[in-house]
């Protein structure tokens, strides 16, 4: 599939419509399918008097049908950084993005420019009241968010428009080689620059064909074609 203009969604930015299904965002994030329904959908919990719900930190565009818009998929990248490297408990996670709603008065303020400006600091202070006063803890804490937030592209309103997802390691240098647009293919991944989707290219290498010969037939370099396949495959490319 290739680009869609705004027009063709009914006047609705596709930003916001629901678009993918609770396992192809855990795929695309590399991210466990529960941790992913934990922050969206919510869950429920044994304590000595029977079970509670935590409910979801991120706001899906319909409950009912589980899945989950563009900038759902944006928040969940912001939250990997916290999760994954910090284990801050989700109740403290919730605790201050609550805080952020109330400062931006937005309902998704970890795909807002403002986060990458004065709120990452605001973000990080919060969190260290919570989990970790020391300068240190703060400062690494800020580090990892950055890494996260330089994946994100924003448009002039300041709303994230294209999210580079990680193919490998989470660090500054990894490359921006796939991008997921909501006017392009819906979303799924794609080649940046092109409406070559990450999918087609990985069906094709289990089908048999060889990296020289797909970058051939595209007319990419290597590298591109080895991130595509990662993307989708979640191994080693060689």
């Amino acid at each position: 599939m290739g680009s869609r203009g705004a027009n063709n969604f009914y006047g609705e930015d596709p930003r916001f419509l629901p678009a993918f299904s609770l396992a192809e965002g855990a795929h695309y994030l590399d991210l466990p399918i529960a941790t992913l329904r934990s922050w969206t959908v919510g869950r429920a919990y044994p304590v000595k008097e029977g079970k509670r719900f935590f409910a979801p930190i991120v706001l899906p565009p319909q409950k009912e049908t589980r899945q989950l818009s563009f900038v759902n998929v944006v928040e969940a990248h912001m939250l990997d950084a916290i999760r994954r490297q910090h284990r801050v408990p989700l109740v403290k996670v919730r605790s201050a993005i609550a805080y952020l709603r109330r400062a931006f008065a937005s309902q998704h303020p970890l795909a807002e420019h403002k986060l990458e400006t004065d709120g990452c600091d605001l973000f990080v202070r919060e969190l260290g009241k919570l989990v970790n006063a020391s300068r240190e803890g703060q400062l690494a804490m800020r580090e990892l968010l950055e890494v996260h937030l330089r994946r994100i592209e924003w448009d002039e309103k300041g709303l994230a428009s294209r999210l580079f997802p990680f193919t490998g390691l989470r660090k500054h240098e990894a490359p921006k080689v796939v991008v997921m647009d909501p006017r392009i293919s819906f979303g799924r991944p794609v080649i940046a620059g092109t409406g070559i989707a990450t999918a087609v290219i990985a069906d094709r290498y289990k089908a048999g064909e060889t990296m020289e010969e797909l970058a051939q037939d595209y007319g990419r370099d290597r590298l591109e074609i080895e991130e595509a396949i990662r993307c989708e495959l979640r191994v080693e490319a060689a």
